[in-house]
């Protein structure tokens, strides 16, 4: 079988965007990287968020194997991933004013901790309340987005606003609005979207700025390894004993 044209453009353009990423992102990432390791080392904790399709690259640094113990989801039932039936509902539920307020004065975040938020687009009330509320809250927001939406596209919220209006730091994901980085002249709508392989670099990325921050001032940064090699459940045992009141995924 001969190799795919339309694989190959697809991967061109997902390396495409994390070279831009990269070049064009160094700074917000590395300051990312350093407010997480000032919540870390002041005793703070880590949550992450995100909605639908979103909500994968917030997964992927929660009980990761080499990532930081303290990062916590932040679920919203009904939104987390597209497991629920019908999977339309979750996005409705993104454009629902008030339930990001009921989350978090019912969720264990508190002053002093942070909280990544993700959202493509940006321009839902979910997204943009849950970082209003953070923030009136006391807790440091970084947001992860695509600024194009806010430029091109008009906000869904009774705000008015975008996410990266309310954050302290947002880094851009860079992607076009509609995710989707080809077109065929054979196929009618464009496709291939590449916004979780950038996010998730984006998450991966600040999570590794945070570590190296966190040991520059001497703190051995609270990692986890693979429960698949010799010792990792021991070790892993060892680091949620000694953080066990920052780690909420236990419960």
């Amino acid at each position: 079988m001969s190799e795919s044209t339309l694989a190959g453009q697809f991967l061109d353009a997902a390396i495409g965007l994390l070279g831009r990423v990269r070049d064009e992102e160094a700074a917000q990432v590395a300051a990312a990287g350093e407010a997480i390791a000032d919540t870390v080392a002041a005793g703070g904790r880590l949550f992450a968020f995100g909605a639908g399709h979103s909500s994968l690259p917030a997964q992927d640094v929660v009980y990761r194997a080499g990532g930081l113990a303290l990062m916590n989801l932040l679920p919203v039932p009904g939104v987390v991933g597209v497991d629920v039936v019908p999977a339309t509902l979750g996005s409705a539920l993104e454009r629902v004013e008030g339930l990001a307020g009921a989350v978090l004065d019912t969720s264990p975040a508190r002053s002093g901790d942070l909280l990544v938020i993700i959202s493509l687009s940006g321009r839902n009330a979910l997204p943009v309340e849950m970082a209003l509320n953070a923030r009136a809250l006391g807790l440091t927001v970084i947001g992860v987005t695509s600024v194009a939406y806010a430029e091109q596209t008009t906000a869904r919220n009774a705000s008015g606003t975008f996410l990266k209006d309310h954050c302290d730091i947002v880094l851009d994901s860079k992607i076009a609005v509609g995710d989707a980085e080809l077109t065929h002249e054979d196929i009618d709508a464009p496709f291939a979207p590449a916004s979780t392989v950038v996010t998730s670099a984006l998450m991966q990325a600040m999570m590794a700025a945070a570590a190296e921050n966190l040991v520059a001032r001497g703190v051995q940064p609270p990692l986890l390894r693979s429960g698949n090699v010799d010792g990792g459940h021991e070790w892993n045992g060892r680091v949620m004993t000694e953080y066990g009141d920052r780690i909420f995924y236990r419960n």
